[in-house]
């Protein structure tokens, strides 16, 4: 479950189809223990790039709140059974820091909500190249239970920060100023999308020999009349 509201307000919480930075930028800050007034500027600094390896579906979870004078109903979405690969680009030095901070986090650690916590490996390290051509080659992120990824005839959807005007798709209102609760905000961002032949995943090339049933066997005893 992962939820990544960039516009989301009051009663009605929506979710964007890939994760936002300023999502990424506070899921790193609590694991390196900041405060939400704390300054996140050298985090914005990372260049910020998503791969939708399998983008999930939309699902709604709705209930009903009451106070002493009135009830309402508040709506909450969420994707489901999505997987994607999250990229940051920058000093070395604080990508360290990051990345030991997201295996030993100072505070807990959630995919956009609260009630989203990561299940397994958050990290799988750092790459000596540049954001695009890690997103473009590193192997296929493979959720269990699913024979295939999703992606558009054999590609996956790529997007990645861009100053640069002439490969700006769309811009992104999630780069955030300051998370502090009296005063939240947030500035726009450029970002470029494009479509990669998806990459082999780490399941394709070393294949199992386990057999779930195998122990089954041994302990079978015939039974004949």
């Amino acid at each position: 479950m992962q939820a990544w509201g960039a516009e989301s307000k009051y009663d009605y919480r929506s979710t964007e189809t890939m994760p936002t930075k300023s999502a990424v930028v506070g899921l790193a800050a609590s694991a390196l223990g900041r405060s939400r007034e704390s300054d996140v500027s050298d985090l914005n600094g990372l260049r910020f790039g998503v791969r939708a390896d399998a983008p999930g579906r939309l699902i709604e979870d709705f209930h009903t709140a009451a106070n002493d004078k009135s009830s309402y109903v508040t709506h909450r979405k969420y994707l489901a059974d999505a997987a994607f690969l999250v990229g940051l680009e920058g000093d070395e030095d604080l990508l360290d820091e990051i990345a030991d901070a997201i295996s030993h986090p100072v505070y807990p650690l959630y995919l956009g909500r609260r009630s989203c916590p990561p299940a397994g490996k958050v990290v799988l390290g750092i790459r000596d190249e540049t954001l695009e051509e890690v997103l473009a080659k590193e192997p296929l992120l493979k959720k269990r239970g699913r024979k295939k990824p999703a992606t558009e005839s054999g590609k996956v959807r790529i997007c990645i920060e861009t100053c640069e005007a002439a490969e700006i798709s769309w811009y992104s209102r999630d780069l955030p100023l300051s998370f502090d609760p009296a005063s939240r905000r947030y500035s726009m961002r450029g970002v470029k999308e494009y479509l990669v032949s998806a990459p082999i995943g780490a399941s394709d090339i070393q294949q199992t020999e386990h057999d779930p049933f195998k122990e089954l066997e041994d302990e079978y005893v015939s039974v004949e009349s």
